[in-house]
């Protein structure tokens, strides 16, 4: 047995792809008091830019619900590409008629809960000292590996299903419960269960989890993609009952929207 209290606490991670949502709604009313052919000149100047950022791994969605009418989704290699894609969409006229209520920032990760524990393990046994020289070479080489053989994982397409809910999270640190000083062995076997249940509805949709630690206000969010907007719930139902979500996950603000295609965003807008 390894002694994982004498081990970092803290899980291998790969980070890959950039991630911005874009909550954002219309102010109808300035936008219906234009003319026609402003609006349609407006209309054409959007959905060439759009047209030209979903190929760089771009979505647009109709939002459900009051807190937005639209949700824009872009992957990027990185935070710089996010910066271009909202400096060019700030400039778009349309966008003196949209309002962002909201936006989250987090980059595509991968917890290695279970390589974590071997290669610490492994280290242990190698009689290296955690953080030394020879230690962070080895790990670096492990994680190298990993980045090589996850990498579609990593910088994923966005899948093309119907529907998208999103929605950030935490892992609780209250006075009772707290995530963050579980053994790291205890939550690696959580996580193991818990991947468990995603993995049998892999089939109906696809989950991408992004890290938001120190970027935006939860810890991660989580992009669920499927054709069944039903799916959500029974998925996200049956994790509640999961140990590691009923006792120590907090879930931000849920976002649902449906996949809008070019020719839709003009039908949308079309007033």
């Amino acid at each position: 047995m390894h002694h994982f209290d004498e081990m970092p606490p803290v899980p291998l991670t790969l980070e890959g792809a950039s991630v911005l949502h874009q909550m954002v709604r219309v102010r109808w009313p300035a936008w219906r008091a234009l003319d026609s052919a402003g609006r349609a000149e407006i209309l054409e100047q959007a959905t060439g830019m759009l047209a030209a950022l979903e190929e760089q791994r771009s979505a647009v969605f109709g939002l459900l619900g009051h807190k937005g009418d639209l949700m824009l989704v872009h992957f990027r290699p990185s935070f710089d590409e996010l910066v271009e894609v909202q400096q060019k969409l700030n400039k778009l006229r349309l966008w003196d008629y949209l309002e962002q209520t909201t936006s989250y920032l987090s980059v595509v990760e991968l917890g290695l809960y279970e390589s974590t524990a071997k290669v610490y393990g492994t280290l242990a046994e190698k009689g290296l000292a955690p953080h030394s020289a020879e230690w962070n070479v080895e790990i670096e080489d492990t994680l190298a590996r990993q980045r090589q053989a996850m990498h579609p994982r990593l910088y994923p397409d966005i899948p093309a299903a119907k529907y998208l809910c999103f929605y950030p999270m935490d892992r609780r640190r209250g006075e009772h419960k707290n995530w963050y000083q579980v053994p790291m062995e205890d939550r690696q076997l959580m996580m193991q269960q818990h991947g468990a249940i995603g993995r049998r509805y892999a089939g109906s949709v696809k989950q991408i989890i992004t890290g938001s630690i120190g970027f935006d206000d939860w810890e991660w969010g989580v992009d669920l993609f499927a054709d069944d907007p039903l799916v959500f719930k029974k998925l996200i139902y049956e994790m509640r009952f999961d140990e590691v979500s009923a006792i120590y996950a907090l879930f931000g603000a849920f976002y649902v929207g449906r996949r809008m295609e070019r020719e839709n965003l003009a039908k949308f807008l079309t007033v």
